[in-house]
Formats: structure tokens, C-alpha cells, sequence
């Protein structure tokens, strides 16, 4: 068991760590333990009843959240000719094609998402191994491989969260800042949450959604009744 500090103790004993029923509730005890002279981002971790180990059963998708994220995404475009100009005109902040891929191959990686258009790929895909574990490899399926590159940039910017199912079967994605407040942080979770149940596989039986939780990056994580998620919609 990792060590606590005095203050992470002093937010845990500030807040009812039982198990919520109402998410504005929860949200709140959240901001409440929030301690840290910076502005916190909340986090939310929810445990799906699935086995990723299985190909049908991987959860895999994107949410552009209502209110953003709170943090300025920085976007890298790989893309030849007028593409360029189109990703620059639609706010990316790097553009090009062999020099940023040297670039990246000397160690930089002054970028938050990669975009790329398809006739860009084969060469893309010689950097995958420094790109893939730092989970900036441009992909179909996350809507990152596209010759939109210019909607690519914009939901980026606009708060566009890509999401992975883990080995142990959690999601665990940002909803926005402490600053927030209650209801943005409300609503960005019921985006996220909604989008998770449409994506709920075929081959997933019994409970889909087995667990909620969500904490302050250095608070500690308040739990929520995963099934009253149906109120979080109304």
C-alpha cells in the first residue's frame, strides 16, 4: 500500500466514502476533497463487465465532451500539399510530413494527438513504435486517420477524448477541471456514459457497467451506484 500524505488523508476524511447514488452528489464530495494549489482535473474510472482479452469484447471509442477538457490539446498533422494548409487554417499546431516524422525520430514529442491522412500512413508507420506506446499512433477507428483533417483538428480542440478499455476491464478517461464546477463536470460524465453504453458488445452478458468512481488528480476517488446511471441522463 502506498504511503498518504497529511492532506490526501484530511480530503478522504472529509467525505463519505460510501457508494453514491446521485452523481451530482458525488461530483461534489469530489470538488470538495480537491486540495492542491493547482487546478485539479477529475477524473472518472468506470469498470465495464467485459474481457478485453477477447477481441468482440474490446470497448473501444471517442466523446467530444460538452465543456471540453480544460487543457489546451496541442495537434500534429501529417499531411502533403493542400491538406497542410487545411489543418494549419483549421488550428493545428504542427503540420508537415518527413520533418516532423525526423523530428520525432531525435526524441521530440511536443504534441497531445496525431492526426494523419491515409496516403501518409506507410510513412507514419515507421515511427509507430515511438508513436504506439505513448498513445499518439494515428488510428481509423479513433477518427484519426482521415482526409477531414480539418473536423479532425476541430473536435480535437474541442474537447474530443479517445478511450481504451484496459486489461482489467476499466475506462478510465478526464472530465474537465475542479473549476468546472458541478454541473459541466455533470454533464460531460453523462456524454462520456452514454457513449459507453452505446457501445456495450453483443457478447457481453450479466452486468455491463459494474462500477463508477471519480476523484480530483490528487484526491481520493468517491464511488457511485453504477446503476442509477439511468438518472444521470434525465
Amino acid at each position: 500500500m502506498p504511503k498518504r500524505g497529511k492532506k490526501y488523508k484530511e480530503a478522504k476524511q472529509k467525505v463519505n466514502l460510501g457508494i453514491f447514488s446521485d452523481f451530482n452528489e458525488a461530483i461534489q464530495k469530489a470538488l470538495e476533497s480537491s486540495y492542491a494549489k493547482f487546478d485539479e482535473t477529475i477524473d472518472v474510472a468506470v469498470k465495464l463487465g467485459v474481457d478485453p482479452r477477447h477481441a468482440d469484447q474490446m470497448v473501444r471509442g471517442s466523446v467530444i465532451l460538452p465543456n471540453g477538457t480544460g487543457k489546451e490539446v496541442k495537434v500534429l498533422v501529417f499531411a502533403k500539399g493542400e491538406k497542410e494548409k487545411e489543418a494549419l487554417d483549421a488550428g493545428a499546431d504542427f503540420v508537415g510530413n518527413d520533418e516532423l516524422i525526423e523530428k520525432i525520430k531525435g526524441g521530440w514529442f511536443g504534441f497531445d494527438k496525431a492526426v494523419a491522412t491515409p496516403d501518409m500512413m506507410g510513412t507514419v508507420g515507421k515511427i509507430g513504435k515511438l508513436l504506439g506506446p505513448r498513445g499518439l499512433m494515428p488510428n481509423a477507428k479513433s477518427g484519426t486517420v482521415t482526409f477531414d483533417v480539418a473536423k479532425a483538428v476541430a473536435e480535437l480542440k474541442a474537447g474530443r477524448i479517445d478511450f481504451r478499455v484496459e486489461k482489467a476491464g476499466i475506462v478510465h478517461v478526464p472530465m474537465g477541471k475542479v473549476s468546472f464546477g458541478v454541473e459541466k463536470i455533470v454533464q460531460n460524465l453523462a456524454a462520456f456514459l452514454e457513449t459507453i453504453l452505446r457501445l456495450k458488445p453483443a457478447s457481453s452478458k450479466g452486468t455491463y457497467l459494474k462500477g463508477i468512481a471519480v476523484s480530483t488528480t490528487m484526491g481520493p476517488g468517491i464511488r457511485i451506484d453504477a446503476a442509477q446511471v439511468k438518472d444521470l441522463f434525465k
